[in-house]
């Protein structure tokens, strides 16, 4: 079925995915959207429609897998406001009442070059700072030298994280649907589990993925009920400070698939697994004998979801991005700061101060997107088997957000609501949606030290019959 968005009321944006992914309308009265998405936070973007959206539609997937299930329906009600705390949380959790710091460098950030563009650059790790430092020496100074497309093309060259803001990119994925739910297989149908506790009771996810979307899909899987085992790297930098949010309720362990025993161990997980999860660049782990098609062939019946920045066509398919990076390179930014400037009756220059949105909405809303076409793929399982491939990329949805179109800026920052200050003790709107979770230990190992406890913003999705599955998390890689 054609994907055709509807801009002027979020359920029909909901009505429009859903069943362009092959599910049943008559399951659409049992969604339940809050009022006044548009002023959930202050941006010109509908970025509290499309967090309401993507979390609704996660949660109501949920609901239908456990009516396959069971043969009873439930209702899923999402709060626009708690929706935009949600695709923000890794700004509100604290351990053992202490916010962490984060782990990114100060470098990061938009900077103007010589052609009166800007570049973002992204600093996750160490050795993007130092190599990005490598090329420029006063980095506000030394990009003033610069064209943008130049240093950003430097410093691709060398494998660093930058975008520079492109019309051609904004084009690149014009009417890509945000989910994609491919056929890769031939399998029978799913056996299903009657009456289980959770809707994905049973469902084993493998989550080989990395920094904001791809756990925030394996933690709100783990949420639903599904055992999510999270496999990453040792030989890779980690991420404490996001992955301590976005661990919650999975197991962890680490797996080096250039040895060859570990390469071994991973594919004896996936004969048993419901669910691969990977957030590589296209084509990574394919090389590696983990492919959607080897897949399959591995598990019948499998479930491969795949994410990637820029998609899997075109020139920019295999080029590294965050959301920050999609955003800038699709022109959020300008158009942001156009937004902003008209609303402080400032003139709209060619090329305004670029503005980023108030949150990561790219990286999370791609998170919930990717867990509702994983959990749209489980349905198909059961009602039709066969083996299934879901893809997402951050700039498909960064497309389909654009084309919600935007909100007037009176009604965007004067009447939008700001997020909360990041504080201690917490701020009382955060406070009241938050929960408390105890750290896990692992299954095969104790971790060191003393157990820890979190307290984060709790899933929006509120499921009248199956609540969320409210599981700690270990919080330490390789745990399990």
């Amino acid at each position: 079925m054609s994907y055709t968005p509807d801009v002027a009321d979020p359920c029909n944006q909901a009505t429009s995915l859903w069943l362009a992914n092959g599910l049943p309308q008559e399951m659409l009265s049992h969604l339940k959207l809050g009022d006044c998405p548009d002023t959930a936070v202050n941006s010109s973007f509908k970025v509290g429609s499309a967090a309401q959206t993507s979390i609704g539609l996660s949660g109501l997937a949920a609901a239908y897998i456990h009516f396959l299930r069971t043969g009873n329906m439930q209702d899923v009600s999402v709060d626009a406001r708690h929706a935009v705390l949600d695709i923000s949380s890794q700004a509100w959790y604290t351990i053992d009442d202490q916010k962490p710091t984060r782990s990114w460098s100060d470098l990061e950030g938009i900077y103007r070059t010589k052609d009166n563009s800007f570049v973002l650059l992204k600093t996750y790790f160490p050795h993007h700072a130092e190599g990005i430092l490598n090329i420029l020496q006063s980095v506000q100074v030394a990009l003033l030298q610069w064209t943008a497309k130049d240093f950003e093309d430097e410093a691709e060259k060398q494998n660093m994280c930058v975008s520079a803001y492109s019309i051609p990119k904004q084009a690149a994925l014009r009417g890509t649907p945000p989910i994609q739910l491919i056929k890769i297989g031939d399998a029978p149908k799913r056996e299903i589990k009657v009456s289980p506790p959770f809707p994905l009771d049973g469902i084993r996810v493998l989550d080989l993925s990395r920094v904001l979307a791809g756990p925030v899909c394996g933690r709100t899987l783990a949420a639903y009920g599904a055992d999510v085992l999270l496999v990453t790297s040792p030989k890779l930098p980690d991420l404490p400070y996001l992955y301590a949010d976005t661990s919650r309720g999975k197991r962890t362990t680490q797996l080096d698939l250039t040895e060859p025993t570990h390469h071994d161990r991973l594919k004896e997980l996936v004969k048993d697994a419901d669910v691969f999860l990977q957030a590589y660049r296209p084509g990574g782990l394919r090389d590696k004998g983990f492919g959607p098609h080897e897949l399959a062939k591995i598990r019948p019946g499998i479930v491969c979801a795949n994410l990637t920045a820029y998609g899997w066509e075109g020139p920019w398919k295999n080029k590294r991005g965050f959301d920050s990076l999609v955003q800038t390179a699709t022109g959020f930014n300008w158009a942001e700061g156009e937004a902003f400037a008209e609303f402080n009756g400032q003139p709209v220059l060619d090329k305004p101060n670029p503005r980023p949105l108030p949150v990561q909405v790219l990286d999370h809303v791609a998170g919930y997107f990717l867990a509702f076409g994983i959990q749209a793929a489980i349905a198909r399982t059961i009602t039709e088997g066969s083996s299934w491939e879901v893809r997402v990329s951050l700039a498909a949805v960064a497309q389909w957000l654009r084309s919600l179109g935007q909100i007037p800026p009176k009604l965007a920052f004067g009447d939008g609501k700001p997020l909360p200050k990041q504080r201690i003790p917490q701020d009382p709107e955060v406070a009241a949606l938050s929960v408390t979770l105890h750290e896990a230990t692992g299954d095969k190992r104790q971790v060191e030290g003393p157990l820890r406890t979190l307290t984060a913003i709790r899933h929006a999705a509120q499921l009248s019959v199956t609540p969320v599955k409210g599981r700690g998390s270990s919080n330490r890689l390789g745990s399990a």
